[in-house]
């Protein structure tokens, strides 16, 4: 029998649930200040929103790996996706999204240990500042941090649609899975 924290094939567990909800507000955050500064321009909203996206970076490479981790210890566990086209679709998107919140900062964190400003994250001195740029470890992340985290966002746009078409169109329990609520679930446990 699982536990409450664990996933079940029915629902996810608590474990999982905090990982993706506290990731969503965590990429609220680093995207809003982005979306905003191109919508409006610079304010000491954006700086202050983007003062932080070195650090919010790290945290969603740790916890976008021990998300990985720890969904790969519950892979038999986990509510299944439907069959056929659909359930691919599913299963692809969800690995582009973990494939994506792992890529985008591991190449910002290889452009920060290449470049000459070195890196501090937190008031901590990562990387100390160098003479100049190592043009193999820069220009990689220049090309595609930016495109790569736009992708991203599009991911995102299009896995909270998905979740709506679930919930309004299909009326289906997949939110209900992740919302902790197990309603006609809970009867089939």
């Amino acid at each position: 029998m699982a536990h409450g924290w664990q996933d079940t094939g029915l629902r996810y567990g608590l474990v999982t649930r905090i990982f993706h909800w506290s990731m969503a507000v965590i990429l609220l955050w680093q995207f809003s200040g982005i979306v905003i500064n191109r919508l409006i321009g610079r304010s000491a909203l954006t700086d202050m929103l983007n003062s932080t996206h070195g650090e919010i970076g790290a945290v969603i490479l740790l916890l976008a790996a021990l998300r990985a981790l720890w969904g790969f210890y519950n892979l038999g566990n986990r509510p299944k996706h439907e069959s056929g086209p659909l359930g691919t679709a599913a299963r692809l998107g969800h690995i582009g999204l973990y494939v994506l919140m792992l890529f985008i900062p591991a190449v910002a964190f290889l452009r920060a240990f290449g470049s000459e400003w070195g890196l501090a994250l937190f008031g901590v001195e990562i990387v100390p500042r160098g003479a100049e740029d190592i043009g193999w470890m820069v220009t990689p992340a220049n090309l595609l941090h930016g495109i790569f985290a736009w992708t991203l966002l599009a991911m995102i746009a299009g896995h909270i649609g998905m979740a709506l078409v679930h919930r309004f169109v299909w009326k289906d329990e997949v939110i209900s899975r992740m919302a902790g609520k197990t309603g006609k679930l809970q009867a089939a446990e």
